[in-house]
């Protein structure tokens, strides 16, 4: 096959998917040990559900002109907040943890919030290309923006998914930013952000208690602290070198969602510092390269879509890590192309996709 993406970006995502597949099956070990969860069936949807479907979906969408995107950005979308709201349809939506944020598939669930994410990247720079210099404007740039974040948002608040509404309001920001917004419309939407995080954190107790435990990990070892204090006790134990593959000890009996939300923890123990570098470092390889793309790309519209998608991948990835170190409070967000989740790495293989069929128009090949 004659392949005229860039082969550079397309590394980074194989070395990361490797990479992640090799931390799963690790990580898999010790949910099968501590929960009898089904080894082979865990490992069997992930290979299947997420990375199989996961580059098929690429190599489809590498396959369609980046413009189709453009075109349809407006039915793309509406058909991704359709999709969202079958989560509230009896017999169809499924509900976990309080929180009713999945489909059943019966074989499988599938998480449609991922759908609604590249939804709104699409649209927005379709948005963003159509309006040009009136971006600037409050009539044609702000208000639109604030417009589909309310109705984004109301669809997500109520399952509830604040973690993906702020990552969504967020990636909008950006690009926002990037088409030449004007700052005091920036400032307004950061300030905007607080606020709303502010009133989410009074009206929902597990997210106030999330922000209580960042600012006093110490309180609560055994409550609301718990995976922070296992996530770092995981960490500090790699040490440099990490005690090697499969041989975490916190994965089997400490650490919640080994798996999940934890499994950088269980990659720092194993690999030590020196694995945990190698994967920050092929985050940042990627991020680079896929903003690369996006300053060569043709028009503005396809160098929002790859900036959105770059962002959006990125910025979820570098949270999950971040608050597994203690940095932020903890969030909801996945490792990409590592955590569990078919739902997450089939939609980010197919976004990888949309990035490389970009890349085939590049300005310059660099």
């Amino acid at each position: 096959m004659n392949f005229k993406g860039d082969k550079i970006f397309l590394l980074s995502v194989l070395l990361l998917t490797v990479f992640g597949f090799i931390a799963f099956l690790s990580a898999s070990m010790g949910l099968f040990a501590r929960e009898g969860a089904p080894f082979f069936d865990v490992v069997f949807k992930q290979l299947v559900f997420g990375l199989g479907l996961g580059f098929v979906s690429m190599i489809i969408t590498y396959h369609i002109p980046y413009k189709f995107w453009g075109k349809y950005a407006f039915y793309i979308f509406l058909i991704s907040i359709l999709i969202t709201l079958l989560v509230f349809v009896p017999g169809i939506g499924f509900s976990s943890g309080g929180a009713t944020r999945w489909i059943d598939l019966k074989i499988t669930t599938f998480q449609p919030s991922e759908l609604l994410k590249i939804g709104f990247i699409i649209y927005f720079a379709a948005w963003i290309s159509g309006m040009k210099q009136n971006i600037r404007t409050w009539t044609w740039g702000f208000l639109p923006l604030i417009v589909i974040l309310f109705v984004v948002g109301c669809i997500l608040m109520l399952q509830p998914d604040t973690d993906t509404f702020m990552i969504i309001g967020a990636t909008g920001a950006v690009m926002f930013f990037a088409a030449g917004a004007q700052i005091p419309h920036i400032l307004t939407m950061i300030l905007g952000g607080i606020s709303f995080l502010i009133a989410v954190a009074f009206m929902r107790p597990y997210i106030m208690e999330r922000i209580l435990t960042f600012i006093n990990p110490a309180n609560g070892a055994l409550g609301a602290s718990y995976q922070i204090q296992q996530s770092l006790i995981a960490i500090g134990s790699g040490g440099i070198i990490g005690r090697g593959f499969g041989q975490s000890i916190q994965k089997f009996n400490f650490l919640p969602e080994p798996i999940g939300d934890s499994i950088f923890a269980v990659i720092a123990e194993e690999f030590g510092l020196i694995g945990g570098v190698i994967l920050i470092g092929l985050f940042i390889f990627f991020t680079f390269r896929g903003f690369k793309i996006a300053t060569h790309a043709l028009d503005q519209f396809s160098r929002m879509l790859v900036l959105g998608i770059i962002f959006l991948i990125i910025s979820q990835s570098f949270l999950n890590m971040a608050a597994m170190l203690g940095v932020i409070p903890l969030a909801g967000m996945p490792l990409l192309f590592v955590s569990h989740g078919g739902s997450a790495l089939m939609i980010t293989l197919a976004e990888v996709g949309i990035v490389l069929a970009v890349s085939k128009h590049m300005k310059n090949k660099v």
